[in-house]
C-alpha cells in the first residue's frame, strides 16, 4: 500500500483485504488435519525437517546442486529429513549425476498434493525452503521456517512471523538449522487480516462499488 501511494495511486482506490491464499488454508484445515500422510511415511509430529528447493538460483548449476546435496546430507544428520523433490530439481540432479549422492536416510518423495503437503508442513519441527508461499504458510501455522534466498517478497513473514531469512550461503543455513533445532526459535505472530476472510472483504468492496 505504501508502494502504491509512492507511485501516486489515489488512496481511495486502494483496499487492504489480505491474501485469498489464507482463505484456502483456513477452509481446508479440517481436511489437512485429517490427512494420514505422517502415518503413511512413519513420521512423528515435530520430529523431522521438511525441505523443498526449486528456484533457478539454487538448483540450475552443478556447483549449486553439489553444495545443496552437501547441505541436505548434513541436515539429515541433525534430524529426519523429508524432501519432496521438485521435478526441476530432480531432473537437474539426475543430469549432473548427483541424485545418488544424497544420504540414503533422506526421505525422498514425489511432489505432494496440497492437503498432504500442508499436513507435513504443519507437523514439521522446521521447514527449509526457497518457496514464497511456504514462508506465509509456516508463519500462519507457527512453524519455524528457514528461507534459502537473499530476499523475499513476503517481508512480513520475517518481521512478524516465524521466517528466518538466512540467504543462499548453505553452511549458514545448516548452522541456522542447528540453532533452531536446539531451541533458538522465533516466537512469531499472525499478521493483520490473515484470517481467511479476504474473499469476503473483496466481494463486499466490489459489491459496494457496483451499487454506488
Amino acid at each position: 500500500m505504501e508502494n502504491l501511494e509512492n507511485e501516486g495511486v489515489n488512496k481511495k482506490k486502494v483496499f487492504f483485504t489480505c491474501n485469498v491464499m489464507f482463505d484456502s488454508l483456513v477452509h481446508f484445515m479440517p481436511y489437512i488435519d485429517r490427512s494420514d500422510i505422517l502415518h503413511k511415511l512413519s513420521l512423528e509430529r515435530n520430529k523431522y525437517i521438511l525441505s523443498t528447493f526449486h528456484r533457478p538460483s539454487n538448483v540450475d548449476t552443478k556447483e549449486e546442486l553439489e553444495e545443496l546435496v552437501t547441505a541436505i546430507n548434513q541436515l539429515a544428520e541433525l534430524s529426519k529429513l523429508v524432501f519432496p523433490i521438485h521435478p526441476r530439481t530432480k531432473n537437474n540432479m539426475e543430469s549432473f549425476g548427483l541424485l545418488s549422492m544424497i544420504n540414503p536416510e533422506v526421505l525422498l518423495l514425489e511432489p505432494q498434493g496440497y492437503i498432504d503437503f500442508l499436513n507435513l508442513t504443519k507437523n514439521a519441527q522446521l521447514v527449509i525452503t526457497d518457496s514464497g508461499g511456504i514462508q506465509e504458510e509456516t508463519t500462519f501455522l507457527g512453524v519455524q521456517c528457514i528461507t534459502v534466498r537473499d530476499n523475499t517478497e513476503r517481508p512480513v513473514t520475517s518481521e512478524l512471523g516465524t521466517n528466518h531469512m538466512i540467504g543462499t550461503d548453505l553452511p549458514k543455513v545448516v548452522k541456522a538449522a542447528k540453532e533452531v533445532l536446539s531451541g533458538k526459535i522465533k516466537h512469531g505472530k499472525i499478521p493483520e487480516l490473515w484470517d481467511g476472510k479476504a474473499a469476503d472483504r473483496i466481494a463486499e468492496i466490489v459489491y459496494k462499488s457496483i451499487c454506488k
